[in-house]
């Protein structure tokens, strides 16, 4: 038997600017993109790390009842979502090129911990760290 995590998914407010941001800003590629009435399946992949998929989901019924739904779309744009994590080579020159696609950052590079991180926001709230390990 073959088991595998495939799909992580986060709560956005808007799946047509999330798809805009992470496909436009972060250069994602789209992997599915199927709607059934009000419902959409949107998921992306980064182009380095095919078959791992980023679902842009919104919060909306029949999962959750119109308060939850507002309660997490608050929560998410607060930040209160846990931040995931995007590894790179180079984290200046990740800084960089994503701040030149408008990406707009709530920490610059800083060096600390034997790493150099910064963080961004997507247009939702959620927050992301782009690490670059030590050496």
């Amino acid at each position: 038997m073959s088991e595998a995590i495939q799909v992580i998914g986060l709560y956005v407010r808007d799946q047509d600017e999330a798809h805009d941001f992470y496909v436009g800003k972060l250069g994602f590629a789209v992997h599915t993109d199927q709607r059934n009435g009000d419902y959409r399946w949107l998921t992306v992949e980064h182009p380095q790390q095919p078959g791992f998929l980023l679902g842009l989901f919104r919060p909306q019924a029949p999962m959750h009842d119109p308060a939850t739904v507002q309660a997490l779309n608050e929560l998410v744009a607060k930040g209160a979502m846990p931040p995931l994590v995007l590894a790179v080579d180079d984290c200046q020159a990740t800084y960089e090129r994503l701040s030149a696609t408008g990406v707009e950052f709530t920490q610059e590079p800083i060096a600390r911990y034997g790493n150099v991180d910064a963080n961004f926001r997507d247009p939702s709230g959620n927050g992301w760290k782009i690490i670059e390990a030590g050496a």
